[in-house]
């Protein structure tokens, strides 16, 4: 299969990769952008001043999504709301190579995060390498050289702009999915949202009233945060999520629903859900259904705004569903005849995972294909690429629209398996951690959502700096294991906890 739209340039590449300096393009200075500085700063070839990277943020400071903003612009620069923690404890989450400071809260607020970001950064000495407030406007393949052409726009103080246009041999694509807003095509919301009644999530910062019952599309993280929210500021708040079967809360002031499948009278505000059952007197709804890939700067030659065909056989250009990016091999490299694969790079695209981590991993395996072109089987990787897409149309259906949805989602040990196969393909293991992805990990992971309600509970007894003291001061691999430590002892609280209870039920059963 030809998959190279330059096969001779390509193999140039591979035999002469020290030739001149290479320049690198990376779109974005959010969590993964850092990332890919970082690791690109750790090769001999940066030391050597053979690989030049330049990260290009659109915002006045690094930090991406977690650099928080009010919800001013159209789509907001952020959708973190003022109470948004974490939902990984901070020893799953961090990179690998930068543990988060002692005694930090386990469930860290948004603030911590982006300080942690900026101690990173200063860390590895990242700052200099990214120009701020530039926005990446188009970037053009230019087959002839082998090269990207990449227009930027920069806005100075004093609101001036300035147009540059430079050459790069890789872009890497660092900007992240979490602010261009997804709407459902669900009948009638658009009458609802012209009415006034309806809002995204992105928009979101804090409760506010906005009548007495409350709906919330979604009960992902942010979606379960709103609803219990707007609980304290609203009579009734609906929960509404695929396949939730209908139930009330005994006073009726918290409900749970199945998928929205129709707004009907938006006067009346009436509801109806996948059990053909109705809601009526909904005041407001808050849609909490996710966000779309955008990727404004590549043109249509190159990726095509569109749910791709059908394979086999494979596109011959990117497509973006909105879902995903399609077809790249090992989630990452563009496998089409538009450019070569080892030029165009897409960092922590998966979701459902654990994406800081993730994003250091995938760096490695970049400047790997960066060393050598030829390390990429497009081949293998075009079966690997309808292997998957046959399992998940085995799973989800023939319909490519839902195939799309779950591409890039990587559930619970789906994520560490993948990143074992990159760790292979490198060819080291997380020198951190003297194995790949750690056991311990795999072991808590699936017990996340037990660990942060049991935190919780010990924050709300005012328990919590004095569970995280001291933990973490060790240092390197013991105060990982600290941390690690202290994990395991809160599941065994929750094991303790729902013990007790089924004892308490056992006696209650008896009498």
């Amino acid at each position: 299969m030809d998959l190279l739209p330059n096969p001779a340039i390509e193999a140039e590449r591979a035999a002469d990769t020290q030739a001149y300096t290479k320049r690198i393009a990376i779109i974005g200075a959010g969590p993964s952008g850092l990332a890919a500085l970082k690791i690109l700063s750790d090769t001999p070839q940066f030391k050597a001043g053979l690989w030049q990277p330049i990260a290009f943020e659109a915002r006045e400071a690094l930090g991406g999504v977690w650099l928080t903003a009010p919800p001013t612009q159209d789509p907001p620069e952020t959708p973190v709301y003022d109470s948004l923690t974490t939902n990984l404890p901070h020893p799953i989450m961090q990179y690998p190579s930068f543990p988060f400071p002692p005694s930090t809260n386990l469930y860290p607020p948004a603030a911590t995060v982006l300080k942690y970001l900026q101690d990173y950064a200063a860390h590895f000495d990242l700052e200099k390498l990214i120009h701020f407030n530039t926005r990446v406007d188009l970037i053009e393949w230019d087959n002839s050289i082998s090269r990207w052409h990449v227009r930027t726009k920069t806005t100075g103080p004093d609101g001036s702009s300035t147009i540059d246009t430079a050459d790069f041999d890789l872009v890497i694509v660092a900007n992240g999915h979490y602010r261009v807003p997804y709407y459902p095509d669900i009948p009638g919301l658009s009458v609802w949202r012209a009415a006034g009644k309806v809002q995204h999530a992105v928009w979101y910062r804090h409760a506010e009233y906005k009548g007495d019952t409350v709906l919330v599309v979604g009960r992902g993280p942010s979606g379960i945060d709103i609803a219990d929210e707007m609980s304290a500021v609203s009579k009734v708040v609906i929960g509404s999520q695929p396949g939730t079967p209908r139930s009330d809360s005994a006073d009726g002031s918290s409900k749970l629903r199945g998928r929205v499948v129709e707004f009907l009278d938006v006067k009346e505000g009436v509801v109806r859900y996948e059990d053909n059952t109705t809601d009526s007197g909904i005041d407001f709804v808050y849609l909490a259904t996710g966000y779309e890939h955008s990727q404004p700067y590549l043109p249509a030659s190159i990726l095509e705004k569109s749910i791709p065909p059908p394979v086999p056989p494979l596109p011959e250009k990117l497509y973006n569903s909105k879902f995903h990016i399609f077809p790249l091999a090992k989630h990452i490299f563009p496998l089409t005849r538009s450019v070569p694969p080892s030029s165009l790079a897409f960092i922590a695209l998966p979701y459902r995972v654990v994406p800081f981590p993730l994003a250091e991993i995938q760096m490695r395996v970049v400047v790997k294909v960066l060393e050598d072109p030829t390390i990429l089987d497009p081949a293998g990787e075009a079966v690997d690429i309808i292997s998957r897409y046959e399992e998940l149309r085995a799973k989800v259906g023939d319909s490519d629209e839902l195939i799309a949805r779950v591409w890039h989602k990587l559930d619970e040990q789906e994520q560490f398996n993948y990143e074992d196969e990159l760790l292979d393909f490198i060819g080291e293991p997380f020198s951190e951690w003297n194995e790949k992805v750690p056991k311990w990990l795999r072991e808590i992971y699936p017990r996340k959502v037990a660990l942060r309600a049991e935190w919780r509970d010990i924050v709300s007894r005012g328990e919590g700096k004095a569970w995280v003291k001291g933990v973490g001061e060790a240092g390197g691999e013991v105060g990982l294991r600290q941390w690690v430590d202290l994990m395991f002892k809160l599941l065994e609280r929750v094991e303790k906890r729902h013990t007790e209870v089924n004892v308490e039920t056992a006696k209650m059963n008896r009498l």
